[in-house]
């Protein structure tokens, strides 16, 4: 069988929350170009592009565990419809079902830590960098709190 020069594309979840770990993500918009995209965020009350929507919740929220469990059902309810080769994110805690169904699948988890968090990590990335297979910072001393991760300079 003869080998073609042309790569299968690779299915991409691009997940973060809403505002800025959202548009941090953005700047990543070009991989559509050689793979198949598709956008996960909160639905937030300012409209943010996206092709699934998640409720927005956080640790401080008193909801949280009946929110967590909704965005648990929708995003099985993605996965299986769209089934990623990879799940890159930026944070924060919306990401952990799409994250760990990557991590049950085998597929690749890709972290980016917030451009925010200059000398300190985040919560969602310091639970990420156990599991992650990429872990990317953006701030140089980030490398004490992450000695694993790769510097990979600011996302803009």
């Amino acid at each position: 069988m003869r080998k073609t020069h042309e790569q299968k594309r690779k299915k991409i979840c691009l997940i973060s929350s809403s505002g800025g770990h959202y548009e941090q993500l953005k700047m990543l918009g070009p991989l559509s170009e050689k793979n198949d995209v598709f956008w996960v965020t909160e639905g937030a009350e300012y409209t943010s592009e996206g092709d699934y929507f998640l409720l927005q919740t956080g640790l401080k929220d008193k909801l949280f565990p009946l929110k967590m469990m909704v965005n648990i059902i929708k995003t099985l309810k993605i996965w299986y419809k769209e089934r990623p080769d990879y799940v890159i994110t930026t944070g924060t805690m919306i990401v952990l079902p799409m994250a760990f169904l990557a991590k049950i699948f085998g597929k690749k988890l890709i972290y980016i830590e917030t451009f925010a968090r200059v000398y300190d990590g985040t919560r969602a990335g310091r639970l990420m960098y156990k599991y992650a297979d990429l872990f990317i910072v953006q701030w140089e001393p980030l490398k004490d709190i992450y000695p694993k991760a790769i510097y990979g300079g600011s996302i803009y």
